[in-house]
């Protein structure tokens, strides 16, 4: 088993750079800019030391890492509702501490499936392993379930994997997995007197019944076997959140991000460039003197030297690209209506009211993709652990994502219309004023909507 540890499946070995290349998208800032020999190109005869002061300047405006994390916040704003019927009381008791701390580190679940959710978007899939703590290194089987809920075994809880530590897999013809290997990283440190880090690696084996725990130390050696806590229903414990190619945020605009971040970076070195004036000596002798600040260059007097670009207007044109490129970013994200108005065109009501309803479509794939997660890996705990339940996941099917703006414009169009109804100004007033103040407290609303009705 030693030997094959190591093996990387097919897909794993074409997509691990492309996951790394993502994971700098998403992320931005340092992580970016220490990457950022890889991501800016180098113009065609591009002096090395001008590429390496270009490099020295780099920025990135990170539009994607926004708007993943924009989904992921707006989808799980509101908590779903985990739906128990029948169980016993110990077992409902169980999941309701479960859904408060499912990780042992004080993670509710949606929490916990918001960052699922937000890996899973950046790079197409996420794994979550469900564990049970009193199974490793226990001396045996327990002798009742009330002496396994004593000792801790029954306590599941979740781990998360990304999708570059699941690095080899097989699945049945019924798209089950069989087994799976994970490998984990990190750096160690024996104790605070001990000098310099290692690099600490694990791998753990999982099939429908047993687990496998690696660790190289000298070579790579078992640390501990035994069976894992579904090899009683004969599943693996592994589940993968993945999205579809259309719902993979960043796929769809990596291109585009990149793009922009070369011409942005391109524009922003022209204009700086731009600030210091370039000295021009005219003469047919050798010159070795420095002048200014920048570069120089040297004519004959008879020479002429001058730029080819379209009529002078290059970095307006550029400045244009950019804003384009920023919008088709948020367009092939389904979120066009946050692009704003760079390229001047003024939406209508309805083309907003689309636009709306689209990214509300999209919001809703993802609740039922993480609802059926949801709901798979509590049904498997309940399962393992033989509790005579079902779960249900439901909710995170309404959004409210409308513009403020638009909707008070809506609300001043329908007032200006001179319909003679106080019930119906009540409920126009009303319902503009609590979505501005929705993060006041309940009492500030009712005494709001008390003084509104008082009003008319």
């Amino acid at each position: 088993m030693n030997q094959h540890l190591e093996q990387e499946h097919p897909d794993y070995a074409e997509r691990s750079r492309m996951w790394r290349r993502y994971r700098d998208l998403y992320a931005g800032g340092e992580r970016f800019r220490l990457n950022a020999g890889e991501y800016l190109v180098r113009r065609l005869r591009e002096p090395l030391d001008v590429y390496h002061e270009r490099l020295a300047r780099v920025f990135y405006e990170n539009y994607v890492g926004s708007i993943v994390d924009w989904y992921a916040a707006t989808l799980m704003r509101e908590e779903p509702v985990i739906d128990l019927t029948e169980g016993r009381g110990k077992s409902r008791d169980f999941f309701g501490e479960f859904v408060q701390n499912c990780d042992r580190r004080g993670t509710t679940l949606t929490q916990f499936f918001r960052q699922q959710l937000t890996e899973t978007l950046v790079c197409g899939k996420s794994y979550v392993a469900v564990d049970f703590p009193g199974v490793r290194g226990a001396a045996g089987p327990a002798r009742s379930r009330a002496e396994e809920d004593e000792l801790g075994r029954s306590r599941a809880y979740l781990v998360s994997y990304t999708a570059d530590e699941v690095i080899n897999w097989s699945y049945d013809d019924c798209g089950e997995l069989e087994w799976l290997v994970i490998r984990t990283s990190c750096l160690k440190q024996d104790d605070v007197q001990s000098h310099g880090w290692t690099k600490a690696t694990r791998w753990i084996y999982y099939d429908r019944e047993y687990y496998e725990i690696y660790e190289r130390n000298k070579e790579i050696e078992l640390v501990e076997r035994g069976k894992h806590g579904f090899a009683g229903i004969g599943k693996v414990p592994v589940y993968e959140l993945q999205v579809s190619e259309g719902l993979w945020l960043t796929n769809k605009a990596a291109s585009l991000q990149l793009e922009h971040f070369n011409k942005s970076n391109a524009l922003g070195w022209a204009l700086t460039m731009g600030l210091f004036a370039m000295p021009v000596i005219y003469s047919a002798k050798e010159w070795s003197q420095i002048v200014g600040e920048s570069y120089y260059i040297q004519l004959a007097p008879e020479d002429k030297f001058g730029w080819a670009e379209p009529d002078g207007k290059v970095y307006q044109i550029a400045a244009d690209n950019l804003n384009r490129l920023k919008d088709e970013i948020y367009r092939v994200c389904f979120l066009m209506q946050q692009a704003g108005e760079s390229g001047g065109a003024v939406q209508s009501g309805l083309s907003k009211q689309w636009d709306f309803a689209v990214t509300q479509e999209i919001l809703s794939a993802y609740g039922d993709i993480v609802k059926d997660a949801m709901r798979n890996i509590l049904n498997g705990v309940a399962a393992a652990r033989q509790d005579d339940m079902k779960i249900d996941v439901v909710g995170m099917d309404s959004f409210d994502i409308t513009d403020f703006s638009t909707e008070a414009a809506e609300a001043r169009s329908l007032l200006d219309l001179g319909i003679e109804s106080p019930t119906l100004k009540k409920q126009i007033q009303k319902r503009v004023a609590l979505k501005y103040v929705c993060d006041a407290r309940q009492d500030v609303k009712d005494r709001i909507a008390e003084e509104i009705d008082a009003s008319l």
